[in-house]
C-alpha cells in the first residue's frame, strides 16, 4: 500500500511546487514590468517619461546657445534702432519698407532671446548694452557708436546709402552668428531661430545691394 501511495505523494507534492514557482514568478514579473512595459509601451513607462521628456525638451541647451542669445540681443537691439531712424530720415520708399520689415522681425526674436536666457537661468543683456566680445572675435557686424551719430544726423539720400551699408555689414554679422549657432547649438529652438536668420538676412542683404546700387 504504501508503495502504491507514494507515486500520488510525490506527485501532489510536485504539483504544489510547481503551482508555489509559477506564483513567485507572477509576482516577480509583475515586479519587472515596469522596465519590461517601459520597452513594450505598457503604463507604467508613463511614470519614466517626464524625465524622458525633460532630457528631449526644447529647453536644453549649452554653452554656445547662450552665447548665441546674449549676442544676438543687443546686436538686434540695435538693428531696430537703426531700422527706427528710417521712418523720419530715408528719401526711399523701398529703404523706409526694409526698415520696417527689419523692426517687425527682430522685436519678437529679443523678446524670445531674452526668454530663453531667463529660462536658462543666463542673465538678458541690459538694454543700451553693445559690447562686442559677445560676438565672438570681431565686432559681429556692430556699428560704432559714431557710425550711429553719423546715421542719426544724415537724411535723404545720404541716410538711404549709409543706412544700407551699415545694414547690411549688421546683417553680414548676423548671419555668421547664426551660423555659427547653427553649427554648435543644443537648442532645437535657437537652432531653428538661426536658421531663419541666415535665410531672412541673407536676402535682405540681397536687397539692400540692389538698393544700393541705386543710390549711386
Amino acid at each position: 500500500m504504501i508503495r502504491t501511495r507514494s507515486p500520488f505523494r510525490r506527485t501532489a507534492v510536485l504539483a504544489a511546487a510547481s503551482a508555489a514557482a509559477l506564483v513567485l514568478a507572477a509576482c516577480g514579473g509583475h515586479g519587472d514590468t515596469g522596465d519590461s512595459s517601459a520597452a513594450h509601451g505598457g503604463h507604467p513607462s508613463d511614470t519614466a517619461s517626464p524625465a524622458a521628456s525633460a532630457a528631449a525638451s526644447p529647453g536644453q541647451h549649452n554653452a554656445a546657445d547662450v552665447a548665441f542669445a546674449e549676442g544676438m540681443v543687443p546686436h538686434h537691439r540695435q538693428a531696430v534702432e537703426m531700422a527706427d531712424l528710417a521712418p523720419g530720415r530715408a528719401g526711399s520708399a523701398e529703404v523706409k519698407k526694409l526698415a520696417a520689415d527689419i523692426q517687425r522681425a527682430q522685436d519678437p526674436e529679443i523678446e524670445k532671446l531674452s526668454g530663453w536666457l531667463t529660462s536658462w537661468g543666463e542673465d538678458v543683456p541690459a538694454a543700451g548694452a553693445m559690447d562686442h566680445s559677445l560676438h565672438g572675435g570681431a565686432s559681429g557686424g556692430m556699428m560704432t557708436m559714431q557710425e550711429m551719430d553719423q546715421l542719426e544726423k544724415a537724411s535723404g539720400k545720404a541716410f538711404d546709402t549709409a543706412f544700407l551699408e551699415m545694414m547690411i555689414k549688421h546683417h553680414d554679422g548676423a548671419v555668421a552668428m547664426a551660423r555659427t549657432e547653427k553649427a554648435e547649438g543644443a537648442s532645437p529652438d535657437a537652432k531653428a531661430m538661426a536658421d531663419a536668420i541666415v535665410t531672412s538676412q541673407s536676402a535682405e542683404i540681397a536687397q539692400m545691394n540692389e538698393l544700393l546700387l541705386g543710390t549711386s
